[in-house]
């Protein structure tokens, strides 16, 4: 046990192999638009295993682990499969992006989410909203970056006790790698290196879950009792409780509209459906990313629910990171990497912490591709050098990748300290989803908004929810859906106050 020699050659050997093999795709690039969503000829599966890839960071797999783990004093806060009522909205939305995005996107052969709102209200909605994008987005990955630290500080202090800045120099080594390859192979070399760690890291759980449920004395029935006695597989709340994250009304509902916010507005995730070869391939490519997730949700849930029998019977030596004084420290997160470091066997830790740092490189070349995209196509090309020619664009994507690298990786710095890596995360992504949501909304469904009453509606809700979120108990789950209401409704009365909605030939229905 333990993380032995065998252990850092495999997960170094992953590190330079993976930067190796996305370096590869810089011939490939020819043009800025290369560069950013590809020569549209990748299989839809490879698009669908990047969304799932994409949206399923470090956070993810240290942090859904760390909430079926815990013991909350409410099992609706979580310790259980609660988690997974969530999921189900992530999938209803998947349908709506479908009906509702998908073909509007394809209709204007777009390269970035926002053109589609430059096109229904002018480039000043563009522009504040592609703002949006670029501020949420860093911040939210700069966490994420962090989260990867974690894992790789786990690694390093097992061996290296006394060694000064542990998570700092893990975030450098995360942070560098993703930004060589990403700075040289652009979005195809993102494409392909995600379905590789989509391999990895679910390979790495499976084969967690079989060494963890190995080492419980008694086996399944062990697992069995232990867990129910702790009401481990808790699965529905109908609870009516606006302050309770997962609950049935919060996870269909609220994760509806998360999800439709995050995967239909957000030039990460929307970036990957414009790379595909057509309409239907985008469609097919989003819908079975839905599934795809539900699986993995639900097989971290359970790694999380046999690492509370596993520490049930032999205790933690970290009293901190113990189920029940975890949720009060605020430690959670590094019980799933602390059992990889010191109870997986040779080899197999090293396949884990491979897998873990695969999910964190998957989700920060995804977050780099897209800021420099917006920020090219959304702000310099327009704004700056209407003129630029395909060259200089190129040129000029690769260092745009590289400054924003530098940036998350400041930003992950500056993440030490907080709480929960998942719920901070999302709590960031969701503050800014609903005014993203709402102005898309207000696009797509109505004929009589326009610009001034788009901005307006995104400025209060923006307002609005900041207030919420500092002020008052309501769960990041209902986030989206409070502040898509208030962007819509506002949106749309200043727009009847303010004039007619400006309607193009892509915009409006």
């Amino acid at each position: 046990m333990g993380f032995s020699a065998l252990d850092y050659v495999i997960l170094i050997g992953y590190l330079i192999g993976i930067t190796a093999f996305g370096v590869m795709f810089r011939k490939t690039q020819k043009s800025a638009t290369d560069y950013f969503v590809g020569n549209k000829n990748t299989h839809w599966f490879v698009i669908c295993a990047s969304i799932v890839a994409t949206e399923t960071s470090t956070l993810t797999l240290i942090g859904i682990p760390a909430i079926a783990y815990a013991m909350y004093a409410n099992p609706e806060q979580g310790g259980n499969f609660a988690f997974l009522q969530i999921v189900f909205g992530y999938i209803i939305a998947r349908f709506i992006i479908s009906v509702l995005f998908i073909p509007a996107y394809y209709k204007g052969d777009l390269l970035t989410a926002y053109k589609l709102l430059e096109n229904r209200f002018g480039g000043s909605v563009k522009n504040f909203a592609a703002s949006l994008f670029l501020f949420v987005r860093a911040v939210g990955d700069g966490v994420r970056t962090f989260a990867a630290s974690i894992v790789i500080a786990a690694v390093l202090a097992f061996s290296l006790p006394d060694f000064p800045q542990l998570a700092a120099v893990s975030i450098l080594i995360v942070g560098i790698l993703t930004l060589i390859y990403t700075y040289q192979g652009g979005l195809i070399a993102v494409l392909w290196t995600d379905l590789i760690q989509l391999v990895i890291y679910v390979s790495g759980a499976i084969i967690a879950a079989i060494v963890i449920w190995n080492s419980i004395p008694g086996g399944w029935a062990e697992i069995s009792t232990v867990a129910s006695e702790a009401d481990k597989f808790r699965f529905v709340s109908f609870a009516l409780d606006f302050t309770i994250p997962f609950t049935f009304w919060a996870g269909l509902i609220g994760g509806t509209f998360l999800t439709t916010a995050s995967h239909g507005t957000d030039q990460m995730l929307v970036q990957r459906l414009l790379a595909c070869r057509n309409e239907g391939d985008a469609k097919k490519a989003i819908i079975t990313s839905g599934f795809v997730i539900l699986f993995q949700f639900a097989l971290l849930l359970f790694v999380g629910v046999l690492l509370y029998v596993f520490y049930a019977h032999f205790p933690v030596s970290d009293a901190a990171l113990s189920a029940s004084n975890c949720v009060a420290e605020r430690k959670c997160d590094g019980i799933f990497p602390k059992f990889i470091v010191e109870q997986l066997p040779t080899g197999v830790a090293g396949l884990m912490i491979a897998a873990l740092t695969a999910a964190a490189m998957s989700t920060l070349s995804s977050s780099l591709n897209s800021l420099a995209s917006s920020s090219i196509l959304d702000f310099y090309k327009p704004l700056i050098n209407p003129n630029a020619d395909e060259t200089k664009l190129l040129k000029l994507s690769r260092w745009l990748t590289a400054v924003w690298g530098i940036i998350l990786i400041g930003i992950a710095f500056l993440s030490q300290g907080v709480g929960s890596v998942l719920t901070v995360g999302l709590s960031i992504a969701s503050l800014i989803y609903g005014p993203m949501l709402g102005a898309f909304l207000l696009g797509v469904l109505t004929k009589r908004a326009n610009g001034n009453g788009v901005i307006a509606g995104m400025l209060a809700s923006l307002v609005s929810m900041v207030l919420i979120w500092n002020f008052t108990p309501i769960a990041w789950t209902w986030y989206v859906l409070i502040g898509t209401s208030i962007c819509f409704s506002v949106g749309y009365l200043v727009s009847q106050v303010t004039g007619t909605g400006h309607t193009t030939a892509e915009g409006g229905n």
